[in-house]
């Protein structure tokens, strides 16, 4: 169950790379006309337009991204097997659809059914769409409907599933929607501690790949929340739309580069050049992307303790910022990208308070990481026992030397032989093996990755960072 949720945590991340795209286009337009929203220029209607776009239409392409993603070969057939579900299961759940069938107006059908065009609906319509393609995609039928046989099934079958599905959300729906609403008004409830809360549990399920769900509750709008989509479309409450986004911008871009200096310096002398590469990339992704998955992994295993420190000071610094009269917003994550582009936003309050707020957590981060490291001897990069490793078998990925790489992971997975399946994320390779009693670790990290995980008996993960893409191309080719 749990190697599902991580596919499915991946799979997430495909639509998710198309929301920059929208951060750009609507914070241009926001930059020049930042009164009327587009109302006073003609190009910044335009731009502000094509980033909502992809804004209001979120669902659609989770529902398309995940087919894709959790599909047996990522084939564009699953997500066109995707599309048909969503279409199949958002007009038939519609209030004009419902109210036919229960022969009442339109305006006395539950609220629920006029949030059927979700996230939520997205993913489902995702999973049915890739669960159809995996199992009917080598279909063969009779000699009379061969033209239906093979691929050109799966839209039929999809179809016919979605169907039933709809059937079953008729009665379901307005009872989950329901629970997630009262869970959203609960945490909405305690205000800015609420925000620290997610925030901490944010972080805490990143080992898991399992936060984009509980970010779809609050960023999309699953329960009626929406914070990502009300914050760049106006259409929130003003100074409070943003509480569950503006935290996170201490932190990424200031915090954990922060965190990293004390990693950085409390490492042991001969070391040091060892991981300087690793721990300046990593905080260079994470200011200016937000993408923190390469300083996390550097240390969430070989120090957890600190790692739960690292999720607390989040907490604490969303819950601050949600205190305070300072909104800012992301549509892909917490970096100097989005945080620019965020100023004129509807919803924007007060972003440049943010840099004595990041300057602040950054202090805080520097200070209590060091003292953690020193005073309890956490095994932060750097500071490991393994005096033995071989620091000239470190390849630096700044040096894009991703066939070295590649071959060096490859000989630490125990060969091409031992690798039944190969597949990666935003920032991890993603390993099936056959014995993980062939996997060298020690190896694997020389190869100057952030770190090791094995999630199942035959699952391994490598955290390559950003750049992940083409190690797993060279990876590829060289298990071909």
């Amino acid at each position: 169950m749990m190697k599902y949720l991580q596919r499915l945590g991946k799979s997430l991340m495909l639509p998710v790379a198309c929301l920059p795209v929208a951060s750009i286009l609507m914070g241009v337009g926001y930059w020049i006309d930042p009164t009327g929203w587009g109302a006073n220029n003609v190009a910044a209607a335009f731009l502000i337009k094509a980033g909502g776009s992809l804004i209001e239409n979120m669902g659609i392409l989770f529902a398309i991204g995940v087919a894709v993603g959790m599909s047996d070969d990522s084939e564009g057939t699953a997500g066109l097997a995707g599309l048909v579900s969503w279409l199949v299961i958002t007009t038939l759940l519609s209030t004009k659809s419902v109210a036919i069938f229960k022969g009442i107006k339109e305006a006395d059908v539950a609220a629920a059914y006029s949030k059927t065009q979700t996230q939520f609906i997205g993913i489902l319509a995702g999973l049915i769409g890739a669960s159809c393609y995996n199992r009917f995609k080598g279909t063969k039928l009779p000699d009379a409907l061969s033209f239906f046989s093979g691929r050109r099934s799966v839209a039929i079958v999809t179809a016919a599933l979605s169907l039933v599905a709809s059937g079953i959300l008729f009665f379901v729906w307005p009872i989950v929607y329901g629970g997630l609403v009262s869970f959203g008004k609960g945490i909405i409830s305690t205000g800015a501690i609420g925000a620290g809360i997610y925030a901490f549990f944010n972080r805490l399920l990143i080992p898991t790949g399992l936060h984009h769900a509980l970010n779809s509750v609050f960023w999309f709008d699953v329960a009626g929340i929406n914070d990502i989509g009300n914050f760049w479309s106006g259409k929130g409450t003003y100074g409070q739309t943003g509480m569950y986004l503006t935290g996170f911008f201490p932190v990424m871009m200031f915090g954990l580069p922060a965190g990293a200096l004390a990693m950085y310096h409390t490492a042991k002398d001969k070391k040091k050049k060892v991981v300087y590469g690793l721990l300046l990339a990593g905080s260079i992704s994470a200011f200016f992307t937000g993408v923190t998955e390469p300083l996390e992994f550097a240390f969430m295993f070989l120090a957890p303790g600190l790692y739960v420190i690292h999720a607390l000071l989040t907490g604490v610094s969303a819950a601050v910022c949600a205190m305070l009269p300072v909104r800012a917003g992301f549509n892909f994550s917490a970096g100097f990208v989005d945080w620019f582009l965020s100023f004129k936003a509807p919803m924007a309050q007060n972003p440049l308070w943010l840099i004595p707020i990041g300057l602040v957590v950054a202090v805080v981060y520097y200070v209590v990481f060091r003292f953690a490291i020193t005073k309890f001897n956490l095994k932060t990069p750097g500071r490991e026992d393994d005096d033995d490793q071989d620091e000239e078998m470190h390849i630096d990925l700044k040096n894009n030397d991703f066939t070295k790489i590649a071959q060096i992971i490859l000989e630490g997975v125990g060969g091409k032989e031992n690798v039944t399946s190969i597949d990666n994320c935003v920032t991890r390779l993603r390993l099936e093996i056959k014995d993980q009693a062939k996997v060298n670790e020690k190896k694997i990290k020389s190869a100057g990755v952030a770190g090791v995980i094995r999630p199942g008996k035959t699952s391994l993960q490598v955290v390559v960072g950003p750049q992940v893409q083409f190690v797993a191309d060279e990876f590829k080719k060289l298990c071909r």
